[in-house]
């Protein structure tokens, strides 16, 4: 029997989020490898770095599948200076394939990262919160309903025990309960008009500026749970999908936690 091959995997989640449905700036898709080159494992994760490296060759995964792109924009040198060139160089030297699905994974409704958020928060009647044109399963963010409205302050105690957030960044609370929620996984701030528009009594997101907290006007609670924390549970569903498809295969989620964000 022939053995996997890396772009086997590829296919499988470029059928769940297609490649070009990435923002322009974004840089999704095979960085570092070939597609033909013969699978031992697959290790998931947020992050793609020098400990993750270490980690899927101590788990004998030759392919990370990772969130973010490690490799942004492109790289004049490769002399170790930077934690991106010292990924990159390691990853080659080892025969490491590096995989990245972002944007476009960001830009799907059905089982997308946002998608995933609401599964956490309990959220029904969920739609695109900003939909691409003339499309209803694709665009940014997404909004919903809790089951029960709930006072201010027990969502957000809620929200940090669902998102294993070890804090949350919120406005005023506005007085009012909380039932329609809207979120988006990472930087979330370019939806907040949408998310007044659709009625959200809270926009869950991360990376908002000080500024920008101005911006709700006490008409919606901003609630930033972090970066990180937003997004982390997005592994666990790449891994879910992978070993849907291949449930013998050698997968893994990373031990690795990669927020670069501490906390006290």
């Amino acid at each position: 029997m022939p053995m996997m091959q890396i772009q086997q995997i590829i296919q499988e989640l470029e059928s769940l989020a297609p490649p070009h449905l990435q923002e322009s700036y974004d840089n999704a898709g095979l960085i570092v490898g070939h597609p033909e080159t013969p699978l031992t494992g697959v290790l998931f994760c947020l992050d793609s770095t020098e400990a993750v490296v270490e980690e899927a060759l101590r788990k004998g995964c030759n392919l990370i599948v990772a969130h973010h792109p490690i490799v942004f924009r492109g790289l004049k040198r490769f002399n170790g200076a930077s934690y991106v060139e010292r990924t990159v160089m390691r990853a080659i030297r080892e025969g490491v394939a590096l995989y990245a699905i972002h944007t476009n994974l960001d830009n799907v409704y059905a089982r997308g990262v946002n998608s995933k958020i609401a599964e956490r928060l309990g959220l029904q009647e969920t739609r695109i919160l900003q939909p691409k044109a003339g499309q209803t399963d694709i665009g940014a963010g997404l909004i919903g309903q809790l089951p029960t409205a709930m006072e201010a302050l027990d969502f957000l105690d809620f929200l940090k025990e669902k998102m294993s957030a070890n804090c949350v960044r919120h406005t005023a609370l506005c007085g009012r309960p909380i039932q329609r929620v809207a979120v988006c996984g990472g930087s979330g701030s370019f939806l907040l008009p949408e998310a007044l528009r659709a009625g959200a009594d809270v926009f869950v997101t991360a990376d908002f500026k000080y500024h920008e907290f101005f911006d709700a006007e006490n008409k919606l609670i901003i609630a930033d749970i972090g970066h990180y924390e937003s997004e982390q549970f997005t592994i666990s569903l790449l891994f879910d999908v992978i070993r849907e498809k291949f449930p013998t295969f050698a997968l893994h989620c990373t031990e690795v936690n990669t927020n670069p964000v501490q906390y006290r």
